[in-house]
């Protein structure tokens, strides 16, 4: 059995799929019956009965101190002002979330002899935090992961590129780390090319059996009911064409979107005549229920293959037929047989016993072994 230390800036109850990286792996390597110690933003509410449910340890990084820039108050002058301040902050300083580092090395400095160091990001201050804390003479752990649900300097879904000297935090990282994980392997090249070979593909993970859905149970609605869980990011993920094209269509049909990003979806709403519908996240569990009873699921397609959705995963799960939606030019053949009921378009998911949590935790201690016997030799 291994000793575990977990450092990561999203945890469970929080509704992210970090969150749900870390709250996953956090149960399955408890459950296999390894040593596990995370380190996040503690909230004694629910996470003192988790370390008593689950057999593990949780430190707390302390309070976080920089607030957020709230965009949903003030006059749309004053909304404007604020979204430019707080673009600048974050392009300048990744505020808020550069305080992370800080913490994360602060808290590191009392943590020493584990065998596996998991560190996850975003946000990727959590990897600055831990570079800075690794000395060699004196590592934390025999083997520290690097684990990146997206990619930073090579990303390509935001509209501002990051500014140059990030790179040197990011190379950093890289270059201490044993190993650096990415979801997919397209992912690859969105790193510096002397740490590629460092690179190894582990994808998101998820206890299957936790989910009880018997697609059986499924009844058609009324009307074609159809909904899309998740963030949205315009020129990226964008759901406008195809809101653009709902609303001029005369089917009755009912679309939900579960999203904190509404701004995009509100000025379709009056249009839609109630036919569209925003509404807040549900936990997880109660998400999945849920969707499990729409007709069908949509996708917003990613304008780049260097990043896959994870809701594709909990899609999966609900048994429901996915249809997959280009942010740029959609396909109204292929909506319209969605809408009368005719799925053979669907997403097609393959080899899904790789995104099983069992398999996804062997992965990381496998890398745990590899250097171990590296080191050997």
């Amino acid at each position: 059995m291994k000793n575990i230390l977990i450092v990561s800036g999203s945890f469970f109850p929080v509704n992210s799929p970090r969150s749900f990286r870390t709250t996953e792996l956090v149960k399955e390597f408890a459950r296999q019956g390894h040593k596990v110690t995370l380190l996040t933003v503690k909230n004694d509410e629910y996470h003192i009965p988790f370390e008593n449910e689950f057999g593990v340890t949780i430190k707390d990084l302390g309070p976080l101190n920089l607030p957020d820039i709230n965009l949903n108050k003030g006059a749309r002058v004053q909304k404007l002002g604020k979204r430019i301040i707080r673009r600048a902050l974050y392009q300048l300083f990744e505020y808020p979330d550069i305080e992370l580092m800080y913490r994360v090395k602060k808290a590191l400095a009392f943590e020493k002899g584990y065998d596996l160091l998991i560190s996850i990001a975003v946000p990727h201050p959590i990897h600055w935090g831990v570079a800075w804390a690794w000395r060699e003479e004196n590592p934390i752990a025999k083997t520290w992961v690097a684990d990146c649900g997206d990619p930073y300097m090579g990303q390509t879904l935001d509209s501002f590129s990051k500014m140059f000297y990030f790179k040197y935090f990011e190379k950093n990282f890289c270059f201490k780390a044993d190993y650096i994980t990415v979801p997919i392997k397209e992912a690859k090249k969105a790193y510096y090319p002397e740490f590629r070979d460092k690179i190894r593909v582990i994808p998101q993970g998820f206890k299957f059996d936790d989910i009880e859905i018997d697609p059986a149970d499924h009844q058609k609605n009324p009307v074609p009911t159809f909904a899309y869980a998740g963030g949205f990011i315009p020129g990226g993920r964008d759901p406008r064409a195809f809101l653009e094209y709902l609303t001029s269509i005369e089917w009755d049909f009912k679309f939900i979107i579960f999203t904190k990003n509404k701004n995009m979806v509100q000025p379709y709403l009056e249009r839609a005549n109630g036919n569209i519908e925003i509404r807040d996240y549900l936990p997880r569990k109660e998400l999945l229920q849920f969707l499990s009873g729409m007709d069908f699921l949509i996708n917003f397609e990613n304008k780049t293959s260097l990043q896959l959705p994870s809701k594709l995963i909990d899609y999966y799960l609900t048994a429901r037929p996915v249809l997959s939606v280009s942010s740029f030019e959609i396909d109204e053949t292929v909506i319209k047989e969605f809408l009368f009921g005719n799925y053979e378009n669907q997403y097609k998911f393959e080899n899904m016993d790789r995104y099983k949590i069992e398999n996804v935790c062997d992965q990381f201690l496998n890398l745990c072994y590899m250097n171990e016997n590296q080191c050997k030799v």
